[in-house]
Order: structure tokens, then C-alpha cells, then sequence
């Protein structure tokens, strides 16, 4: 069984999610497809890759795959393709994943998505706004909410690959995904664990997350965005236009705006707010800031996934992998040298040096995965 994830960090609601999907599906091995050192949402996890994979795996999962920088940090869509094309990859039979609505008709959704809208072209709103109403429109169904619209997602990559994978959407429980408060009871979101622990002191978390995280998060000192406004800000004064003009998602004349506002504000808050308009939301403007940080081209973003990583396993994950390694379509990457850089990893490669440059902690080279006896 796979489960897509990012774990920034793991919680109690993610272990209930697994929990569960294990005794609906009676999965004997659990697979977590997870982000790598930058997030989906252009931010960088609070605790790196290898932190948070042996989190997860103390805490049931049993094999932890690298979601590629390149299908990572991108928008719900691509970002849904690649977790799933990669979940298929690794030959899991199911998908599990959360949902605030896990009735939701998805097969409905994916037969009335838009082809060819001209009202696609409008620049006042975000896409994705225009996108959900077009939906809503056509199916009566509401598509607003943020694992919704990652569970969409993901059945309309499955979709597209033929259905290889039996679809599991569980009912999430506790805050909402973007709750920055914590919750009362033992679950709460992820977005309220990473704002008490940027606030501190963490000792108010030790009851939201499983003992694992909890030693991680107690002992480890985490990276927030602000950490990288220094070589952001550089980067967007010292770079051309016509260089900016090459970066992935750079459209629409933004790079003017973006080496304005960084000539102009002081910290990354004045920064995000300078640049954000109607049609690009802060999470559309942090992404294209990390392909800034990484010199990401559109060649380097638009590929689906080429390799299999893990980062780490326990004695059922190295089974598993032992008795599928043979009937891989891709390569399976456990030691990263030059060669494996240039070949598979450029990107995770890059994006693991800046993390690596702000935690002293090596990212890819002289790593191999976690290996977990239980």
C-alpha cells in the first residue's frame, strides 16, 4: 500500500491514516511516497528528508520512497502524477491518502474537467479558482479543500495511467490542513505543529505527535524559509532578466516584479507580500522563489519520475524491495556518486546542498538508506 505524504512532520493523524488504511486493506507492507527537503508549497520541510523518513519509519511505515524535487514542488496536479506514477512504479496496489470529503464522486470530476476554456485565459484570479468553479458548475460538486483537491488529483493521474492502483481515501480527522492553531484532543494539523514549533517552546507538541517525532522535534533544530531569504534576495538582484526569464513557471513579466521587490523589502514576509497579486497566490510565488534558489529550467521540471530512491526500511520494506527489485521499469538508487548526480539527481541533488548549507547535516552524498530492525 502506498501513501503519499510529506510528514513535515509525521503526527498522529498521519499514524491514524495509516492505521487505518492498513485494516481497511489489510496491506502487510506500507510504502510512504515522500517529499524530500522541499515541499510542495515551495517551502523547505522543517526537519530534512532523512529526520523525518526515520520518524516515519519508527512509527509503522516501512519503506520511504524520495519524491524527486521535480514532482514535488509543483501544483497539485503534477505534483499528483508523480506521486502516483512513482506509487505504481514500486507496484503497491493501493493509494491512501486523505480526504475531507472521501465520498466525493471523483470519476464524475475527471469526466467534466475543462478542455480548452477560453475563460482559462483570465489574469485576475488563480487558476486553480477558476479551475474548481468550472467544476462546480458542471458536477454541482464543491472542490476547495485542500486534500480534496490533492485526493482529486490523484485519481485523475490513476486515471490516466490505466487505473493501476486501487484508490483508499480516508476521512481526516483533527484541524483543518491549514489550521495554524493547535486543536484540542491528540490530533491537530501539521501546519499548527510547524507554527508552535517555530514559536516555541515545543513542549505543548509532545502529545500531538508519535514519540519518534517527538524526539526529532525535541532535539533538532528546524529550518524555516527565512533561512534562504539571504541567497533568495541575492539571486533575484544579482540575476539578469533575460537569466530569470529562463526559470521554470517564469511568465507573465513576474521576474520584473520579483527583482523589485527584492531590491526594495528587508526580510521574505515584505517580500511575498510585495510581489502577491490577484493571480498569484503565496504559494504559487514561493514555488517559483525555490525554482529561483535551484536555477530550476522548465527541462528540468516537466519529466516524470526516472528513478526509484528509498531513503529508508525496515526488515518488511527490504523484503518487499528484494522481491519487486527484479520487475522495476526504473532504476532503484541507494548510493548517490557524480555519475548518479548528473544522470538521475541534479535536482534533488541542488535543492539537498541548500538545505545542507544551512544545516551542516549531509543530504545525498555519503548517505545510504535507513535500515530499521524490527
Amino acid at each position: 500500500m502506498g501513501i503519499v505524504s510529506e510528514y513535515n512532520p509525521f503526527h498522529n493523524g498521519h499514524r491514524y491514516q495509516l492505521e487505518r488504511a492498513k485494516a481497511i486493506t489489510g496491506a502487510d507492507v506500507v510504502i510512504a511516497i515522500m517529499s524530500g527537503n522541499w515541499l510542495q508549497r515551495g517551502e523547505p520541510a522543517v526537519y530534512d528528508k532523512w529526520q523525518r523518513a526515520r520518524a516515519a519509519l519508527l512509527s509503522g511505515v516501512d519503506l520511504v520512497i524520495e519524491l524527486p524535487f521535480y514532482a514535488a514542488v509543483q501544483p497539485s496536479h503534477l505534483f499528483s502524477a508523480g506521486a502516483v506514477r512513482l506509487a505504481a512504479a514500486i507496484k503497491c496496489q493501493w493509494l491512501a491518502f486523505g480526504a475531507e470529503n472521501p465520498t466525493m464522486n471523483y470519476q464524475e470530476l475527471i469526466d467534466n474537467q475543462p478542455r480548452h476554456d477560453p475563460s482559462f485565459k483570465q489574469f485576475d484570479r488563480p487558476y486553480a479558482s477558476i479551475f474548481q468553479d468550472y467544476l462546480y458548475e458542471k458536477t454541482g460538486i464543491r472542490l476547495n479543500q485542500p486534500n480534496d483537491i490533492l485526493a482529486f488529483g490523484y485519481a485523475n493521474a490513476n486515471h490516466q495511467l490505466g487505473s493501476p492502483l486501487q484508490l483508499m481515501p480516508i476521512q481526516r480527522v483533527g484541524g483543518a490542513h491549514n489550521d495554524n492553531e493547535l486543536t484540542a484532543g491528540n490530533v491537530t494539523s501539521a501546519s499548527s505543529i510547524r507554527t508552535a514549533i517555530k514559536a516555541g517552546p515545543v513542549s505543548s507538541l509532545k502529545h500531538f505527535v508519535p514519540t519518534p517525532s517527538w524526539e526529532m522535534i525535541s532535539t533538532n533544530q528546524p529550518v524555516f524559509a527565512e533561512r534562504f531569504w539571504p541567497m533568495l534576495r541575492f539571486e533575484l538582484i544579482e540575476a539578469p532578466i533575460s537569466q530569470l526569464q529562463k526559470i521554470y513557471q517564469m511568465t507573465e513579466g513576474i521576474e520584473y516584479r520579483l527583482k523589485q521587490a527584492a531590491i526594495s523589502a528587508a526580510t521574505l514576509s515584505d517580500f511575498l507580500h510585495l510581489v502577491k497579486t490577484k493571480r498569484y497566490t503565496y504559494t504559487r510565488i514561493q514555488r517559483l522563489c525555490s525554482y529561483v534558489l535551484m536555477h530550476a529550467a522548465t527541462s528540468d521540471m516537466q519529466v516524470t519520475p526516472q528513478y526509484i530512491r528509498p531513503l529508508g526500511f525496515t526488515e518488511v520494506g527490504r523484503r518487499y524491495l528484494n522481491q519487486v527489485k527484479g520487475d522495476l521499469s526504473l532504476p532503484v538508487i541507494s548510493k548517490v556518486n557524480q555519475d548518479v548526480v548528473t544522470d538521475y539527481l541534479n535536482m534533488d541533488f541542488k535543492s539537498g546542498m541548500l538545505m545542507e548549507m544551512v544545516t551542516g547535516a549531509h543530504q545525498d552524498f555519503y548517505r545510504h538508506p535507513i535500515i530499521l530492525e524490527k
